[in-house]
This record gives C-alpha cells, structure tokens and sequence, in this order.
C-alpha cells in the first residue's frame, strides 16, 4: 500500500473517531453553537429596529439581510473553539501518546481533527442560516455561481480558523487554556463589521475593524449574497484565508512532529 493510501485510510479513520465524539458528546458545539444563535435573535428582535436606522435600512428586515452573513461568519469562529478543545484533551489525556507508538501515518491525527472540525462548521453554518431564513433572511438575486463562491469562502474561512484552532490546542496545557486562547475567534467578530458598518465607529478604530480577518470575509459574503459592492474585500479576505491556513498548519505540525520531553 502506498505512502497516500496509508495518509488517506489513516485520516479517515481518526475522521470518524472525531465525529463519533462529537456525536456522543454533543454539549460543547450546542453551546458554542447557541452564542452565534443568541445574538442573531438578540439583535434582530431587540435592536433590530434602532440598528436598522443606523444602517439607513429604515426596517428591521433591512439589518436582518445586513446581520445574517456576519452572524455566520462568527459561528465558524466560535465553533472551531472546540476544535482547540478536542485537540487539547487529546494531547493531555495520553491518547497522542499512544497514537505515536502505533503504525499509523503520524500527520492523521491533525487531519482528522482539521476535517471533523470543517464539517462541523459547515453543519453549523448551515443550522444558523436555516434560523436566519426563519426570521426572515433572504439573499437577492443570487446567482448559482455566487452562491458556489459563498460556499467556498465559508469552507475556506473553517479550514483556516480551523488550523489556527489546531495550533492552539497543541499548545495549552489543559482544555481551559485551549479554550481561554481560543477566545479571539470569537472576541474578533464582535469588533468586526458584523454589527454596525465600519464607516460609523471611531476614526481611529476603523482601520482595525477593516483590516482584521472578519471584515473582509464579511463584506465578500454580504456582496455575494446580497449584490452589494465587494471591491477590495474579496482579494483581502482570500489572502487573509490562504495566510492564516498556511501559518495554522506550519505552526501546527511543527508542534505536533516536535518529540514529547
């Protein structure tokens, strides 16, 4: 059997044990999976009113079709802090250790995590956008080539937040730091473009919340949904994509292949 055959059945294997975890112990992604869920209804049917003003919508069906793809955004991010989770009690629970003495391909055990955790987060986006179509979301006129690249962006966003979740698990100490390290996925979305445009906060503020990863992805999945202008944001938000998968991964093998003291 070759080289790919053996990383292939190998990751396919610890894929499936993901999953079977995820299924037997389902509290942690209802409950990363409800703050997402939460927002989406506080700010609709609380603010959704005052906010739509802000936004010049002048209904709250206006900030609905404003929220929604932000509000998906931020649920990939606070999905993947399982993802850290997991990662972290497997490495402090011996298990890791035992997978290093067995004849298995050393590179499936992150890939299994990395995958699992993609459909999951897909899973998720999908859940939220069904409660978001329930209150009222509707895209316009969305081409089925548009749709394919929102699809697209949201799968490559999980996968690069996913491998930066991959890289903090490693190194945490216990599954409360994995999770404590992991709080930016879900802190840099609320300092995003996800709430409120980013032409209406402080001056000095807006290059922050323009520049970071969510924005972009943001406002590329608002233009494919929804017709409005992506400019620049499409080319950012890929970079940023790209970027952070390439560093997730580097940080993350080279953490996992460094030889346990």
């Amino acid at each position: 059997m070759s080289t790919l055959s053996l990383a292939v059945r190998d990751s396919s294997t610890m894929l499936r044990r993901n999953l079977l975890h995820a299924r037997r112990y389902p509290s942690l992604t209802l409950n990363l999976l409800l703050t997402p869920v939460m927002l989406l209804l506080l700010f609709v049917y609380i603010f959704g009113d005052a906010m739509s003003a802000g936004i010049g919508g002048g209904d709250r069906s206006a900030y609905i079709a404003y929220l929604v793809p932000g509000i998906l955004l931020m649920t990939i991010g606070s999905t993947t802090i399982g993802t850290a989770v997991s990662v972290s009690n497997d490495m402090t629970e011996g298990i890791i250790a035992r997978f290093r003495t067995m004849a298995i391909h050393r590179g499936s055990v992150l890939v299994g995590h990395v995958v699992g955790s993609v459909l999951q987060a897909v899973m998720s986006v999908l859940l939220v956008g069904a409660v978001g179509l329930a209150i009222g979301f509707r895209t316009t006129d969305t081409t089925p080539l548009e749709w394919l690249a929102a699809f697209g962006l949201l799968v490559l966003f999980a996968l690069a937040l996913t491998w930066i979740a991959v890289g903090m698990g490693l190194v945490s100490p216990n599954a409360e730091a994995a999770s404590n390290n992991a709080m930016p996925l879900i802190f840099l979305p609320l300092i995003s473009s996800t709430f409120v445009p980013v032409h209406s906060m402080p001056g000095w503020f807006q290059p922050i919340a323009q520049y970071q990863p969510f924005t972009p992805a943001i406002e590329t999945l608002r233009g494919l949904l929804l017709g409005t202008q992506i400019g620049d944001n499409g080319w950012i938000a890929l970079a940023w994509c790209l970027g952070l998968t390439a560093l997730g991964y580097r940080w993350s093998t080279s953490t996992f292949n460094r030889d346990p003291k």
